[in-house]
C-alpha cells in the first residue's frame, strides 16, 4: 500500500511539473518571467518543472494564478479524465509536502461550479495568497473537525455543518488548531 501511494505521489509531480511547463511555454515565457509574474523563484520553478520537487500549497496557488487559473482548475486540468462518474479512486489528489494539506478535486472542470474536498491535519496551517481567488465566488463547509478561517482581518470558527461564504478576495490561511483531522468542502461558481 505505501508503494501505491508513493507511485501516486510520484505520478502527480509528473503531472504537475508537465503542466507548469506546458503552460509556461504556450506564454512563451522564460523561467525568469514566470518567476517574476508568481513571485516564486526561478530555482524553485525549474525544480517543479524536472519533478524534483512538489510545491507547497501557497506556491501551486501562486504560480496557478500567474496563469490566471485557481489551483484547483490547475490540478483538475493535470488529470484528464472525464464523464459523469468519477470514482474516488480517479479523483485526482495533491498533497502539500510541507504541511500534510491534502486536495481532492471532486467535480469536473467542465462543469460551472468547482468542489474540492479538503482534509486538513490537527495543529496545521495553510495560508492562500490573494492573487488564488480573483473573480472567483466562493464557499466553505465543514464536514468533520473545526476550522478557523481567517479571511483578511476576520477570523471565524467553523464548526461540523458550518458554511462561510467569502467575502472579496484577500488572504486567506486555514488553520486546524484542534488535536484531530478536519474535512471540509469549497465550492467555487467560476466566472461566466
Amino acid at each position: 500500500m505505501k508503494d501505491e501511494m508513493s507511485s501516486k505521489e510520484d505520478e502527480i509531480v509528473q503531472r504537475i511539473a508537465g503542466k507548469v511547463r506546458e503552460e509556461r511555454e504556450k506564454k512563451h515565457w522564460s523561467l525568469s518571467d514566470l518567476a517574476e509574474r508568481s513571485g516564486v523563484s526561478r530555482a524553485m520553478i525549474h525544480k517543479i518543472e524536472r519533478a524534483e520537487s512538489s510545491p507547497t500549497a501557497t506556491i501551486l496557488a501562486r504560480l496557478s494564478a500567474a496563469f490566471d487559473m485557481s489551483m484547483s482548475q490547475f490540478l483538475a486540468e493535470t488529470d484528464t479524465r472525464s464523464g459523469t462518474r468519477i470514482k474516488l479512486a480517479e479523483q485526482p489528489t495533491w498533497t502539500d509536502p510541507e504541511t500534510g494539506y491534502l486536495r481532492r478535486q471532486v467535480s469536473s472542470w467542465q462543469l460551472p461550479v468547482d468542489i474540492v474536498s479538503i482534509e486538513l491535519p490537527a495543529q496545521c496551517s495553510v495560508t492562500i495568497p490573494t492573487v488564488s481567488y480573483p473573480a472567483r465566488r466562493q464557499l466553505i463547509w465543514v464536514s468533520e473537525g473545526e476550522l478557523t478561517f481567517t479571511e483578511g482581518e476576520r477570523t471565524t470558527v467553523l464548526s461540523v455543518g458550518d458554511c462561510l461564504e467569502l467575502g472579496e478576495p484577500t488572504e486567506c490561511t486555514f488553520h486546524n488548531a484542534t488535536e484531530t483531522l478536519c474535512r471540509y468542502t469549497v465550492v467555487v461558481v467560476k466566472p461566466a
